[in-house]
C-alpha cells in the first residue's frame, strides 16, 4: 500500500520508466532456463539484454548530467545539500537507479555470462565518481565513515586527531581532575592534549588494564 501511495506521487513518465525497468529485469531473469546449455542464449533474451543497454545507457547520461550540476549546488552549504538530495531522490537518479543497481547485481549473480554479454554493467561503473563527489558533500560524512572503520564498541571518534576546538563549548580538564576521577573507579586517559575516557573500552578489551 505504501508503494502504490508512492506511485501516486510520482509523474506518469517516471512511473511508465518504472515499470519498463522492471519489465526488462523480469524478461531477463532465468526462472525458465533450466536446462540450457552454458554460453548460448537465445536471440529473444539478446535482444532483451542489448534493450537493457540501451537503456541504461541513456539512464546514465541524464544522471551524468545531472549530478555534476547538484554537486556544485550542494556543496554551498549543508541546507543547499538536504534542499538538493531532495529533488535527486525524486528525479531518476533516486528512484530508478538504486532498483536498477539492485537488479542487476541479482541477475549477475543468477546469470553472470548472459550480463556481460549484455555490457550494461560497465555503463555503471561510469557513474561512481560522480556518485562519490556527491556523496561526500553529506554532512557528517566522515563521522560515519570514521565509526564503520572503529572497532566494535567503540565510537570511531576516538581514533580521529581532529581538534575538539571545532566545538563551541570545549571542556578543560585539569590533571587533578583527572587523577581524582580515576581514583574514584573512572578510567580517564590522554592522548596528544586530549582527554579520553575508555571505561566503556576497559570492560570490552581482552589485554587487562595495566596494558591500557
Amino acid at each position: 500500500m505504501d508503494q502504490e501511495l508512492y506511485s501516486k506521487e510520482r509523474s506518469a513518465s517516471l512511473d511508465l520508466l518504472l515499470r519498463f525497468q522492471r519489465l526488462l529485469v523480469s524478461k531477463l531473469y532465468p526462472a525458465d532456463c533450466v536446462g540450457q546449455v552454458p554460453n548460448t542464449y537465445s536471440p529473444d533474451l539478446l535482444g532483451v539484454g542489448s534493450l537493457l543497454k540501451k537503456y541504461t545507457a541513456l539512464l546514465c547520461t541524464h544522471i551524468s548530467d545531472i549530478l555534476p550540476v547538484a554537486t556544485s549546488i550542494a556543496c554551498t552549504s549543508h541546507r543547499h545539500f538536504a534542499e538538493v538530495s531532495c529533488v535527486v531522490d525524486g528525479d531518476l537518479t533516486g528512484i530508478l537507479l538504486p532498483e536498477l543497481v539492485v537488479s542487476i547485481v541479482l541477475l549477475l549473480s543468477k546469470n553472470a555470462g548472459l550480463m556481460q554479454e549484455a555490457g550494461a554493467i560497465p555503463l555503471l561503473g561510469g557513474l561512481l565518481e560522480h556518485l562519490d563527489r556527491f556523496n561526500h558533500l553529506a554532512p557528517g560524512k566522515e563521522r560515519d565513515d570514521n565509526e564503520d572503520l572503529a572497532w566494535p564498541g567503540i565510537m570511531g571518534s576516538f581514533f580521529t586527531g581532529q581538534s575538539c576546538r571545532n566545538n563551541e563549548e570545549v571542556t578543560l580538564i585539569r590533571k587533578a581532575d583527572l587523577e581524582n576521577h580515576n581514583k574514584d573507579g573512572g578510567f580517564w586517559t590522554v592522548i596528544d592534549g586530549k582527554v579520553y575516557d575508555i571505561k566503556d573500552f576497559q570492560t570490552q578489551s581482552l589485554t587487562g588494564s595495566s596494558i591500557l
